[in-house]
């Protein structure tokens, strides 16, 4: 079995200040379905600590009773950093806003990434988490994702939640500047893409698509 390194947004914040985090649905699901499937993951953030879920993602009754193993492990997280990720198979980085807000400027989190990138190995993200690759440039200021293929939280999505006055950047608008390959579904509807080791997916509905590319890619 393979082991995976989530990696989670700490950020608490919109511009506006409206709070924000983790989208809880895109963690949740795909922890459960490669955990049932016999893989090994841990859990980390950012910097470390608890971890913001974005109110707007709590879960239903059912659902929290269907998450319960996964939301008890967004206590306490490790700063991904601590963590020696040459032992990991797979990233895989689950949205929510605040991922807007941390993950394109830590330079760190960035050459990780490119060592996944390097060595071959399973690079994942869904929703705004993708954001992490608008800061991503190579040694020839060359942008991680100019010329793969992508999927990503919408323009059209974001508008619809209301959120364009409150992210630093549009994803999709962004990513396409920097040469990206972005592909979409309409709003909210699934949509999941794998362009080589890079398996992203596109809203909080793709999370199921993203864990099932990932578990079809471990094998």
């Amino acid at each position: 079995m393979s082991k995976i390194l989530f990696v989670m947004t700490n950020y608490r914040f919109m511009l506006n200040g409206d709070p924000t985090g983790l989208w809880l649905e895109e963690f949740a699901v795909p922890y459960l379905a490669l955990i049932d499937a016999g893989h090994e993951v841990e859990v980390t953030s950012v910097t470390g600590g608890d971890i913001p879920i974005d109110p707007n993602s709590n879960p239903t009754e059912e659902q929290a009773n269907e998450w319960k193993p996964a939301m008890g492990q967004l206590k306490a997280t490790p700063a991904f950093s601590s963590i020696d990720a040459k032992d990991y198979d797979a990233i895989y980085l689950p949205g929510g806003h605040g991922a807007v807000f941390d993950m394109p400027y830590n330079l760190a989190l960035h050459d990780t990434l490119f060592d996944f990138d390097r060595s071959g190995r399973i690079i994942a993200s869904v929703c705004h988490a993708p954001a992490v690759f608008a800061g991503m440039y190579d040694e020839h200021g060359t942008p991680f994702i100019k010329g793969r293929k992508i999927a990503a939280f919408t323009d059209s999505e974001e508008r619809a939640a209301g959120g364009t006055e409150k992210v630093p950047f549009l994803l999709e608008s962004r990513l396409k500047a920097l040469g990206a390959e972005h592909t979409a579904a309409p709003d909210w509807q699934p949509h999941a893409v794998q362009d080589g080791q890079l398996i992203t997916g596109q809203n909080p509905q793709s999370s199921a698509e993203v864990a099932h590319l990932m578990l079809t890619a471990l094998k």
